[in-house]
């Protein structure tokens, strides 16, 4: 399909707009923020209030938790070091993180904590870059020993134990069993924090400095970090968890004294980032250009061609395809894609409206970031409503499917 550089229709934009309001106007999500950008054209719909009972009305530049649409972005500090040489795909991870060596693994997943078998090689890399490493998120495996012990041990945001700095938090992840063997089996979430821990101790660096230096600041991405500074906390709306059952908004966490108030002891690659429209546009226009920002190369091509090609066997696919269809009330597009990149989803076959390669991900508090190298074209949906209800679900489903009816050919 040949590419058009009209980038899209006035009747198109009329229509996503429409079905953006129609979700605002129902009651069920306060506001929104998207982004759409094709050809050199950018548009951009600011929808609704901040909060679910008005108050200021939401604005181009709103802060929002990007949840995890963090990893597709936090990923490229990996990425700046394969580039340079300081790691190498299939380095084992032990040289810079000796707590992960002389790994254990679990006999059963669902098995006591202490009935395990030795890892068959050791951590690499390319094992935390695609989310194979041996431990994850798995909630189909809720209420199991090893389960218990990941949310009793603060390895996940806020659920229910506050992170520790990043030294407690490997020395406490070291100490449990691994749920698989490394290389084994596609496991969410804990594979990019734990690349965040990787990059700081390879470049002697906090993980948000280096993320600022070679990703953030070269991109334009002032808004974009592990926190909001006082100064432009109005811009951070509240984050809701509505009751599926009634409707009835629920804040899960405010803007000012709230968890985005103040640097976090644990910088989260994996879901820790707020950030604005505009700054995601210019990360994913990035990697439509193949690693190139105007005149200035942030990522070799080689790399963004990693981070967006299915990565996984159809064997470790498998299981993210098992995670969609037990969990798809959290959201239309996790784990619907086919495959899995460095940190991102990849669709490997056409399905409804998008293309083979589109690559991207849904977060947590109601974020989406795709972009389709075959249309050239981005699309980013911002709202501050979490993802654990249907109606932001939906929201997402129904901005993709009208974008691509918005485009102009």
């Amino acid at each position: 399909m040949g590419q058009s550089n009209s980038g899209f229709s006035a009747a198109g934009l009329r229509t996503l707009r429409d079905v953006l309001t129609r979700h605002v106007e129902s009651g069920r999500i306060p506001g929104l923020v998207a982004l759409v950008s094709r050809g050199g054209q950018t548009h951009v719909e600011a929808v609704g209030t901040m909060r679910h009972d008005g108050g200021p009305p939401m604005r181009r530049d709103t802060i929002f938790r990007m949840a995890s649409t963090s990893k597709p972005v936090s990923v490229a500090a990996a990425m700046v070091l394969l580039d340079e040489c300081r790691l190498r795909l299939d380095d084992p991870v032990q040289q810079w993180l000796p707590e992960l060596a002389d790994r254990r693994v679990l006999t059963r997943v669902d098995g006591p904590l202490d009935d395990t078998v030795p890892a068959r090689r050791p951590i690499t890399v390319r094992d935390l870059l695609t989310s194979t490493f041996g431990l994850g998120m798995d909630m189909t495996a809720l209420g199991t020993p090893i389960m218990n012990a990941i949310f009793e041990q603060g390895l996940t945001p806020n659920l229910p134990e506050p992170m520790p700095e990043p030294d407690e938090w490997l020395r406490r992840l070291g100490a449990l069993p691994l749920m698989h063997q490394p290389g084994e089996q596609w496991q969410y979430h804990i594979s990019n924090d734990l690349l965040g821990v990787l990059v700081a101790r390879v470049t002697g660096q906090p993980f948000e400095t280096f993320l600022r230096e070679r990703i953030f600041d070269p991109l334009g991405m002032a808004d974009t970090g592990f926190h909001v500074p006082a100064d432009k906390i109005d811009r951070l709306p509240p984050l809701y968890a509505p009751d599926p059952r009634t409707g009835e908004f629920h804040v899960w966490d405010e803007a000012e004294g709230g968890r985005h108030s103040q640097p976090p002891a644990f910088p989260g690659g994996g879901g820790g980032l707020v950030s604005t429209a505009d700054d995601y546009h210019a990360y994913f226009q990035m990697l439509l250009n193949h690693g190139r920002h105007g005149s200035e190369r942030i990522l070799s091509r080689p790399a963004v061609e990693l981070m967006t090609t299915n990565r996984l066997t159809p064997e470790q696919q498998a299981t993210r395809d098992a995670m969609a269809r037990n969990n798809v009330h959290i959201s239309h597009g996790q784990g619907q894609h086919g495959g899995w990149g460095f940190g991102m989803a990849v669709r490997t076959y056409r399905g409804d409206y998008a293309s083979v390669g589109q690559f991207g991900w849904d977060g947590g508090s109601g974020t989406a970031t795709y972009a389709d190298p075959a249309k050239q074209l981005t699309g980013i949906l911002l709202t501050q409503v979490g993802m654990s209800v249907p109606d932001p679900a939906r929201l997402i489903h129904d901005f993709w499917t009208t974008l691509y009816q918005a485009i102009d050919d």
